[in-house]
């Protein structure tokens, strides 16, 4: 496997320069998924302006985690389930919740379930989602602009979880406490 960088602002491309600053000031500090994904300012934007159209959607910060956590629970993302474990406390999701996505469980919550199953099922069926279960995502209360919000967080985990696959990204100091084990 290639040898792949965690870039810091100072020794990152200049391209990604700009941006590694920009998420300094909003962090406090470049997380080591961006620092490597500095290496393509294409993927390095791509994804941050992924992620910010899909907080701009109707979706709360809770769903938004919940999403996260249930693709990246798919894509056996190590560094994503410690950062959304994170973000999902950041935005008051239950830690029930939480540790359900992590252990890959079934929810208390019918429509966070809704959510997650419906994000599962379209990252599973490569997108492939019949009637019945679009549906039932309905059904629970979403509207059909949310089918495409799923669709942007599949595209945005698709970015940072492969990226953090190739790069064998280390998880943050401020977010070890929340590892995860992918088996």
């Amino acid at each position: 496997m290639a040898d792949f960088n965690i870039y810091s602002i100072e020794d990152a491309p200049e391209a990604s320069k700009p941006v590694l600053e920009s998420i300094k000031k909003r962090y406090g500090f470049v997380p080591n998924l961006l620092g490597g994904m500095a290496e393509s300012n294409a993927a390095l934007t791509s994804y941050m302006e992924l992620t910010k159209k899909l907080s701009e959607s109707t979706l709360t910060a809770a769903e938004q985690q919940v999403l996260f956590l249930a693709i990246s629970y798919e894509n056996k993302c190590a560094y994503c389930m410690a950062a959304h474990t994170a973000g999902g406390k950041r935005a008051e999701l239950a830690d029930e919740v939480i540790e359900s996505l992590r252990a890959g469980s079934s929810l208390n919550d019918s429509k966070l379930s809704a959510l997650a199953n419906f994000a599962q099922k379209m990252f599973n069926k490569r997108g492939w989602v019949d009637q019945e279960e679009i549906d039932d995502f309905l059904g629970a209360g979403y509207t059909k602009s949310n089918v495409f919000d799923v669709i942007v967080a599949l595209a945005a985990k698709t970015l940072s979880n492969y990226t953090n696959h190739i790069i064998d990204t280390p998880v943050d100091d401020s977010i070890s406490k929340f590892k995860w084990d992918k088996t």
